[in-house]
């Protein structure tokens, strides 16, 4: 399980916030509000695709499924395909349309294959204007005959949804997706677990360990989840913005999806009419130390700052023992593991902060594998849904996205 450090936020919390906070949260489990809790421990899901898998002819010829869908319905599956993508042998490469860009749609069109691309539109609503245009290009392109090749299509819905509609009038296989189950919590339900089962993933391991995680969570030790959202609550008027700076180029997409869960979660109006939410930001180490680094540095001390960094990569590859010409300073460090190298990066930088009096705090994954993944988005989850009892907004909804909505439907 991932080790999480949290020596700035630890404080002594008031048993009465503890008691409600874990109380409220019972009540989300139990009540209509919101079901991702008990996702880690469903896997009936897992014995369906498994027999799909199995019985589909077409299935067996599979070696690109094309992942159409935005926003909640994709980043939580590139979260884990990205963190898993170097470490784990696929039977089958995942490609995601989310963008309306056309140059990205073509550049990915353009390779895909009739007889061996399975295509999986996921919406809840069945009617998300980038999907569903998307998929109807996609469509094209395969020169589908939704009549001849229902089993080339997987639909991923809600109940009722005019998606839902479509794959009914023409046979298309589809996988459900609870109504109170929103899409930015949506990676352990069919939003996730479909793509990432039938790419090859080791799925029932990224269950394993967002289970154990919750687990941990119910049994009321984790309270260092409490005292991190608590701090960041009560210090909202100071410390503005969120960061989480990951040290793996193998989090990258996983940054991105804590932005959308961060973002739209806690950015709302509250009971005072105030808009409220800490700014998200997501960041990669190395790399960002040479860009984002100067502004935690010397700009305005109004940042929060969490690092993540992966004990062993599972890759042994050393800086060489290379002297080369007018380059002898950086000599230091030959010899050493690069794996040495980015973690003591991570740490150097953590600590320039600390030394700063920034707040931060550290969580270390053991390894790049299904089960750290799991556990680290289900933290994430958790966090956020203390977040928004503590602020006393409603996290599961984004009335502030629908305006746009409206407006562009009025454009066309």
């Amino acid at each position: 399980m991932p080790v999480f450090e949290s020596a700035a936020f630890e404080q002594t919390l008031d048993s009465e916030v503890i008691d409600e906070v874990y109380a409220k949260v019972e009540q989300e489990r139990k009540s209509a509000l919101t079901g991702y809790y008990d996702l880690p421990y469903e896997r009936d899901l897992l014995h369906t695709l498994k027999e799909y898998a199995h019985n589909s002819k077409s299935f067996k010829k599979v070696k690109t499924i094309a992942v159409i869908g935005i926003g909640g319905s994709t980043l939580g599956t590139k979260a884990v395909e990205g963190f898993l993508r170097h470490t784990q042998k696929q039977n089958r490469e995942l490609v995601f349309f989310e963008n309306s860009d056309p140059v990205d749609i073509w550049s990915k069109l353009e390779p895909l294959k009739k007889k061996n691309t399975l295509v999986i539109v996921v919406s809840k609503s069945g009617s998300t204007i980038e999907t569903i245009s998307i998929f109807k290009a996609v469509a094209t392109h395969l020169e589908l005959d939704f009549d001849k090749d229902s089993d080339r299509v997987i639909a991923v819905t809600d109940r009722r949804s005019v998606l839902e509609d479509f794959a009914l009038e023409y046979g298309i296989r589809t996988f459900l997706i609870d109504k109170n189950v929103g899409g930015r919590f949506s990676v352990l339900s069919a939003v996730g677990i479909v793509p990432l089962y039938l790419a090859g993933y080791d799925v029932e391991a990224l269950l394993d360990g967002a289970q154990r995680q919750m687990d941990l969570f119910f049994a009321k030790e984790s309270h260092h989840l409490l005292q991190k959202a608590h701090f960041y609550v009560q210090n909202a008027h100071r410390y503005h913005t969120n960061v989480v700076f990951a040290y793996s180029s193998q989090l990258e997409q996983f940054v991105k999806w804590y932005i959308q869960i961060w973002g739209e979660s806690l950015g709302k109006i509250d009971a005072a009419g105030e808009g409220v939410g800490p700014t998200p930001v997501g960041l990669t180490g190395s790399v960002d130390q040479h860009s984002f680094l100067q502004l935690l540095v010397e700009g305005p001390k109004d940042k929060t700052v969490t690092f993540i960094a992966v004990e062993d990569f599972g890759q042994p590859l050393q800086v060489p023992q290379l002297r080369l010409q007018h380059l002898e300073k950086t000599d230091y460090i030959n010899g050493e593991s690069f794996q040495t190298l980015i973690n003591a990066q991570c740490e150097a930088t953590k600590r320039s902060l600390d030394e700063l009096r920034l707040p931060t705090d550290k969580i270390t994954l053991d390894r790049i594998d299904a089960e750290q993944m799991g556990a680290l988005m289900t933290y994430y989850e958790l966090l956020t849904s203390i977040m928004g009892i503590l602020m006393k907004i409603n996290t599961y909804n984004q009335p502030g996205v629908e305006t746009g909505k409206k407006i562009l439907r009025q454009m066309f």
